[in-house]
């Protein structure tokens, strides 16, 4: 009988190591939640005190763990390539020493060949960084990931909330493939230490391709039951997009600024074989959006 492996979830009090925390200790896997604060933890799995951004650490919360989910960036940050690219090459080299078996990274979706933002190029690097030292990498490319508490679809809320008309640059006419947040969680339990996906690199969109607009569309309908007029703008860059949202939301700029780069790249999934190894339909985009409010109005926060 195998026995379930150890998985370290770095990044366990964020947006999705939170979740997937909850979600591998409840199916009886035995978890590490790997924090910079471990005594302020109060979550499961078992709390472990370590910083990708310093290799001293690593070793400890690494000893005996089998799979390590990888869910770091710093977007928050000007130098984010510069950090990322360091502390991925870190870490990698620090699971190789450690024997692990496998490597879970969630990445960003994009053509290889296409013309990559600097934060989509950065998920590239660290794809590559993170298997350098020799443990293999499964790597799951999402684009936005709607969900309370997220970082893109929380823009998405605020801008709907607070503008009572969009005026809207022309990236919002840009592709793209949002997906659940349960869907991403479900997938990243369904590859560890699943030798189908071992190595492999997946891409994960929910149903529907759509335009940012379309997606502001949906979100304002299932949060208001109204559709927000929308005044298209010929001319506003990515970056004086940054200041338009710092204006009517409250995500750090630099953060906001370094998404919206991205969001002038087409991201659709061209690939679904994700769909055979984690069998399951995915949610669509409106069910999603329902969700994320749900959960909000439940933490007794307003749409």
């Amino acid at each position: 009988m195998e026995t379930s492996p150890t998985v370290l979830v770095t990044g366990a009090t964020g947006f999705i190591g939170r979740r997937l925390v909850a979600e591998l200790t409840r199916s009886g896997t035995t978890v590490r939640a790997m924090t910079r604060r471990p005594d302020d933890y109060d979550g499961p799995g078992e709390p472990v005190g370590a910083d990708v951004n310093d290799s001293a650490t690593l070793a400890p919360a690494l000893d005996g763990v089998d799979v390590a989910i990888y869910l770091v960036h710093s977007l928050d940050h000007d130098d984010f390539e510069e950090r990322d690219a360091r502390a991925a090459r870190s870490f990698g080299a620090a699971a190789a020493r450690a024997g692990l078996r496998q490597i879970v990274y969630l990445g960003g979706l994009g053509d290889d060949d296409g013309d990559l933002s600097p934060h989509l190029r950065s998920r590239r690097e660290v794809e590559a960084l993170l298997g350098e030292a020799g443990v293999p990498v499964t790597v799951l490319r999402a684009a936005i990931v709607v969900g309370h508490g997220g970082v893109s679809w929380e823009l998405t809320r605020q801008l709907v909330k607070n503008l009572p008309a969009m005026v809207v640059p022309r990236w919002t006419a840009t592709r793209t493939q949002p997906i659940a947040v349960d869907d991403v969680i479900r997938y990243l339990a369904g590859v560890i230490d699943n030798e189908d996906a071992v190595g492999e690199i997946f891409e994960i969109g929910g149903p529907e391709a759509m335009t940012y607009l379309d997606m502001l569309t949906v979100a304002s309908e299932v949060a208001t039951g109204r559709t927000i007029p929308v005044v298209p703008v010929p001319v506003l860059t990515p970056r004086l997009s940054s200041y338009w949202l710092a204006l009517v939301t409250d995500v750090d700029l630099t953060t906001g600024r370094n998404l919206i780069d991205s969001m002038t790249t087409e991201v659709v999934a061209q690939d679904r074989r994700i769909l055979e190894v984690v069998p399951g339909e995915p949610l669509p985009y409106r069910e999603a959006v329902r969700r994320a409010l749900a959960e909000r109005l439940a933490e007794g926060k307003g749409v």
